[in-house]
């Protein structure tokens, strides 16, 4: 288990020196740029996603049974992680001059990625009913 620590902290400190390396051969703009960004994602988390959160967690908490509370929980987290991450490109359907840049129906892909989520979220909930009745 050691060495696999070892070579992960190893991985990750390369990654943060190819990024630091990448930003210091930046110019000023995309560095403005990156700092706005990142100041906006941040007041939008504080502001939107960390409240969103907490409440959802309370209302899972209050209305969801215990047995059942883990897959529900990782059910809701994972489709707002896939609608975060899909947002980009749902947004810029057709927006692009070069029609290879985004040529998938990413709407459709987002609805099949979440039926498979919460299909798993289901299954995971009928084996611990299951499991909890024996």
């Amino acid at each position: 288990m050691n060495a696999v620590r070892v070579l992960l902290a190893a991985a990750g400190i390369a990654s943060a020196g190819y990024g630091i390396s990448l930003v210091l051969h930046m110019n000023t703009t995309d560095l403005m740029s990156i700092a706005v960004w990142s100041v906006g994602l941040l007041v939008l988390h504080d502001a939107v996603f960390a409240p969103l959160s907490a409440g959802v967690g309370v209302s899972v908490r209050h209305l969801i049974p215990g047995s059942v509370r883990g897959p529900v929980t990782i059910g809701v987290v994972a489709t707002v992680v896939l609608a975060i991450v899909s947002v980009p490109v749902i947004g810029r359907a057709g927006a692009v001059a070069n029609s290879t840049v985004l040529d998938r129906n990413y709407g459709a892909g987002l609805a099949v990625a979440l039926a498979v989520v919460w299909a798993g979220v289901g299954v995971m909930m009928l084996w611990r009913i299951r499991r909890s009745r024996s």
